[in-house]
């Protein structure tokens, strides 16, 4: 391996992808943010999206690849397959793709040295299957355009047998004896580590659960609404999560 390469082979990317009207310009320059100050070294951090403005000069931006899906689909997080693409703007290196609705708690470093050919969550709420949740994943760049090729390819059937993309995703790759996951007390999930459990949930504020580096939000509540609490749910009432503040911020 030559000097460029072995240059290219160390270098290490954040990605994240925003599109549509759900999330702001504001989650990705706070996501920036919060890695900046809990990843060592030198990082390029990369945001795949079909809208740049408002995003801090800091994040490099490119247009997401192309999947030529159908029309009118649910969400699915189909669109995320594309950081597979086989040449994703030339970029080369090890890639850390994360949510842009995370929240990051601790150091990132070990996510980049921990070994694998390919990491992601474990799925929390059905530990017995393989699935991961693709919050959190990382890959060498270019090194599975396979994922995506098969994808393309086979979209009907995947859309049939597979729910989402991280199912997919995360079937095809162990088929092929690359998938592992990360260790379980790096990424907890808001909704399922938290919050305490019913009825202290009345009297007890959210927390950040032991161990963790990133803090996962799925489903209907993310940062600013943990940040608020939630009262309109007889049994998921939530007291104002007030740690967020100290992490998810510029």
């Amino acid at each position: 391996m030559n000097e460029t390469s072995t240059s290219a082979a160390r270098e290490r990317h954040i990605i994240c992808m925003k599109w549509g009207t759900k999330y702001g310009p504001e989650y990705v320059n706070r996501l920036y943010a919060m890695v900046r100050r809990h990843l060592q070294g030198d990082f390029r951090f990369v945001c795949l999206t079909d809208d740049s403005q408002g995003i801090r000069p800091e994040v490099q931006c490119f247009p997401i690849p192309s999947l030529d899906l159908p029309a009118g689909l649910p969400e699915r997080g189909w669109t995320k397959l594309a950081t597979f693409t086989e040449d994703l703007y030339g970029l080369r290196g090890t890639a850390l793709f994360l949510d842009v609705d995370v929240v990051v708690t601790g150091p990132l470093d070990d996510f980049f040295t921990l070994p694998g050919e390919f990491r992601i969550i474990h799925d929390y709420k059905r530990p017995w299957r393989i699935t991961g949740n693709s919050s959190v994943y990382r890959w060498e760049l270019g090194a599975h355009p396979d994922v995506l090729a098969y994808f393309r390819s086979h979209f009907e059937d995947i859309r049939r047998k597979f729910r989402n993309e991280q199912a997919y995703l995360s079937d095809f790759l162990h088929r092929q004896g690359k998938l592992q996951y990360w260790p379980a007390e790096w990424c907890p999930s808001f909704k399922y580590h938290g919050i305490p459990r019913w009825p202290t949930n009345y009297w007890k504020p959210p927390f950040v659960p032991a161990g963790a580096r990133v803090v996962i939000f799925h489903g209907e509540c993310n940062p600013p609404d943990a940040l608020a609490g939630r009262r309109n749910r007889r049994f998921r009432f939530i007291q104002p999560a007030t740690w967020v503040a100290e992490h998810w911020r510029e």
